[in-house]
């Protein structure tokens, strides 16, 4: 599958970061970054932009904060440009600096969709600073297709470079992909489409094809698949399918080898029933996470039926 207009933008620093509470060492993350920069990836996200004055620095790594100086020690200006995320109502918009003065070229607004009208005052705010940014619309599959509608008609009418379809909880199958993009596609022209997929039914990879068919163009992954609880379609697999030869797999292959296999022995991403459960019943992972961690420490007082009949009843009944 070549097409040029397709980017690849890794997200495992901060993706991966929910998984061990951003404490990548720096000299991780440096690897990390030279490595898919070699790899040819387009973007790499190296965290979020969370407020100091809402998170405490001693409380999580250095990557829930991404600070400038912590950043420029881990990567360098070349093709791979850096990117942040910044969650609305969690970002103090004084630590965004003008994009002359930081090495940081992108910003990711994350936000639901009853929050577009926050989500665009801050993209605007790091527009105005000369960044490239894009919206994350989190967890679409919770949302009436009405509200989905007036999000993006709003962001349509906005000059942010692009527009993120996330399935936060791992939910969609191919069908589902398709009608959103199409909706996308339509309602943002102009506008780049970019998928992000949570691997809770092993379909993260799968519904990243799905959504390049229908013409989406930036596409979401992390080394090993490594995110939040499911993880995320693995970046790995992504740069083998397109066949674009300024893609290059071995440099991944050498961090996965060097890094990934044995955090994921440590941290457990991935398949994991709890995992599938949320993921087939469409709610959010938390409790998955809380039901693993659970099972790590011996102590589970509930059977996996226990665990599923409780989702069912407040997320299917309801």
């Amino acid at each position: 599958m070549y097409r040029p207009e397709i980017k690849v933008f890794d997200c495992t620093i901060r993706d991966g970061g929910l998984m061990n509470n951003w404490g990548f060492s720096k000299a991780m993350v440096k690897e990390v970054f030279h490595g898919l920069a070699r790899a040819g990836v387009d973007y790499v996200e190296l965290g979020y932009r969370a407020d100091k004055k809402q998170f405490s620095p001693d409380e999580s790594g250095p990557w829930r904060f991404s600070d400038e100086e912590d950043l420029r020690e881990v990567a360098y200006e070349c093709g791979t440009k850096v990117s942040v995320m910044c969650d609305v109502g969690r970002t103090d918009y004084d630590t965004i600096l003008p994009a002359s003065e930081s090495i940081v070229k992108m910003y990711r607004v994350a936000a639901y969709a009853k929050d577009v009208d926050k989500a665009i005052h801050l993209g605007n705010h790091a527009k105005q600073a000369g960044y490239e940014v894009c919206i994350n619309i989190m967890a679409v599959s919770n949302v009436m297709e009405p509200v989905i509608d007036e999000a993006l008609d709003q962001l349509a009418e906005t000059n942010f470079d692009a527009v993120y379809l996330v399935d936060s909880f791992g939910y969609f199958y191919s069908e589902q992909i398709h009608f959103l993009a199409d909706k996308y596609l339509s309602r943002l022209k102009g506008k780049e489409v970019g998928i992000h997929c949570h691997n809770n039914q092993q379909l993260a990879f799968a519904n990243t094809v799905e959504g390049i068919i229908r013409g989406i163009n930036w596409l979401d992954g992390s080394i090993y698949g490594m995110g939040r609880a499911a993880g995320n379609c693995p970046t790995e697999l992504l740069l083998g399918f397109l066949k674009n030869p300024r893609y290059d797999l071995r440099p991944v292959l050498e961090l996965i080898e060097k890094y990934f296999v044995d955090l994921h022995r440590k941290l457990n991403w991935g398949y994991e029933m709890p995992y599938v459960i949320t993921g087939i019943l469409n709610a959010h992972p938390r409790t998955a996470l809380q039901y693993m961690k659970e099972l790590s420490q011996g102590v589970p007082e509930r059977s996996l039926v226990d665990f599923y009949n409780e989702h069912y009843e407040s997320e299917v009944l309801e």
